[in-house]
């Protein structure tokens, strides 16, 4: 299950770190599903609404908390934009 390595390896990644939440995992395994709609292209150009979507994200604060930690963690590279008529960039490490 070749497709299934990205969530794999996070797993990996996240098991003794005491910062990742339950609602990090979400948006997370939403990005990696995103990412495998599109042909697992990298990086994903994506709005907020869509992966909150896919994670069952109701809050707008919370997402943004939670891609900025992800970030700061290094678990992707994410290009927010202000412009909620642009789409956000999300690099994931390969």
């Amino acid at each position: 299950m070749k497709t299934l390595q990205p969530l794999s390896d996070f797993f990996k990644a996240i098991e003794k770190d005491y910062r990742i939440s339950v609602t990090h995992i979400g948006i997370y395994a939403a990005l990696l599903q995103f990412r495998a709609d599109k042909g697992f292209i990298n990086p994903i150009e994506a709005y907020r609404h869509e992966i909150m979507k896919i994670a069952k994200i109701t809050g707008p604060v919370t997402y943004h908390k939670c891609m900025r930690e992800l970030n700061e963690y290094g678990y992707i590279n994410y290009l927010p934009k202000r412009n909620r008529n642009q789409r956000s960039i999300i690099y994931f490490p390969i």
